[in-house]
């Protein structure tokens, strides 16, 4: 009890630590810059500025737009907004004045300028804004000749801070994006392998449940007058049973891949049992794996598909490969659905199994023939890449 209490507390934690923004954790980390004015702000109370008053309101209009600019900085929308460039040109407004009128210490108001600047500005401008900014922090100092540091040290120290900032909230900013990405990646993949594991499951239980009613009727039918017959089917419904369970263990761990010679051997016996007499037709050259595996899921459909609804005698299969492409064509002759839906509309099968050929590169078409029936057409390239994701069934 008390571990798991302390787990969670851990777990908190670094959840915590995860979602803390990186690199200055806010605004309050550059406000104990403004420290840097307390030499401007002794010289008013030593008598040492003329016009004093003028001097104090400078001081507080400066470290009121600083302030505001800095608290803007951290967010992204305000950042970008006319009033923060306006807020910044009103403190550039102060600062050239109270240098240039006052000298000595005031001039150390282009440092925090700058650094004002690295919160607002990016790319270009504030390259131009920094460069300009210590190039006129150097002539002012220069001119006043009272600079409380060397004019070339003024201006570096104007030129870096800004760039620091920025970096460092530029870095900060980027990072936040990259994990913003990383868990909508993970979300995405979550969401990826449920749609993955409901078609498997759709598909492996829709075709064994199918072919194990075919089976259990036609065993009830010839029970009465071919026992051994009825055991067969029996067996068959075991053994149906048995790979069943094994293909959903294979499911859920994503191992699962279809073979098409097994599913057309399964075909047979399904439609077999079913009273269905099944045909098949193969040729040109051997298939890569993914693509048999892709047209193993179109006969296992198409077959549950006729089982379930068609109340067809015959089903022929249809494979015709070249060097470049393949084609599986899954004709009954069946009754044919007053309004067949399109591939990719209509029900969750027939658009999951269109969205799997889709993603190797292939096409799907499903719907009445020219001589009744309905036919299923899949075209796949002959090497198609990319496992299946997930099953789809036909729906009539």
């Amino acid at each position: 009890m008390f571990g798991s209490g302390r787990a969670a507390r851990r777990e908190r934690r670094r959840l915590r630590k995860e979602d803390r923004r990186p690199g200055p954790p806010g605004p309050y980390a550059l406000l104990p810059w403004l420290l840097m004015g307390l030499g401007s702000f002794s010289n008013l109370f030593q008598g040492e500025t003329p016009n004093p008053w003028v001097g104090g309101l400078g001081l507080l209009a400066f470290n009121s737009l600083y302030v505001s600019v800095v608290f803007r900085g951290f967010a992204k929308e305000k950042r970008e907004s006319p009033v923060s460039y306006a807020l910044l040109g009103a403190m550039a407004v102060i600062t050239f004045g109270l240098a240039i009128g006052y000298g000595g210490s005031w001039l150390l108001f282009f440092p925090l300028l700058s650094l004002a600047c690295g919160t607002i500005l990016r790319h270009r401008l504030l390259g131009a804004g920094l460069f300009g900014l210590a190039v006129a922090a150097c002539l002012i100092a220069v001119w006043r000749d009272d600079s409380t540091s060397t004019p070339w040290t003024l201006g570096y120290g104007t030129f870096i801070s800004g760039a620091v900032t920025a970096a460092i909230l530029t870095l900060s900013e980027t990072v936040m994006e990259l994990r913003s990405t990383r868990q909508e990646l993970a979300r995405t993949a979550v969401e990826k392998e449920r749609l993955r594991f409901s078609r498997d499951l759709h598909d492996l239980l829709g075709h064994t449940l199918s072919v194990i009613v075919v089976k259990s009727e036609a065993a009830r039918r010839l029970a009465p007058r071919d026992i051994d017959a009825a055991l067969s089917q029996v067996a068959d419904i075991e053994s149906v049973g048995r790979q069943a369970l094994t293909e959903i263990r294979e499911a859920v761990t994503g191992y699962r891949e279809g073979s098409l010679a097994t599913e057309l051997d399964r075909a047979r016996s399904a439609l077999s049992a079913a009273g269905i007499e099944p045909s098949v037709r193969r040729s040109g050259p051997p298939l890569a794996p993914q693509t048999e595996a892709l047209l193993g899921w179109v006969v296992r459909e198409a077959v549950t598909n006729v089982v379930r609804h068609s109340t067809a005698t015959t089903c022929a299969f249809v494979i015709e490969g070249t060097p470049g492409r393949v084609r599986l064509t899954v004709t009954d002759d069946g009754r044919t659905p007053a309004a067949p839906p399109a591939p990719g509309i209509g029900g969750t099968g027939l658009k999951g199994l269109t969205e799997r050929l889709a993603v190797a590169g292939g096409s799907l078409e499903a719907g009445p023939g020219a001589a009744g029936g309905f036919v299923v057409t899949a075209e796949l390239p002959a090497d198609a890449a990319g496992a299946p994701e997930g099953g789809a069934a036909v729906d009539r």
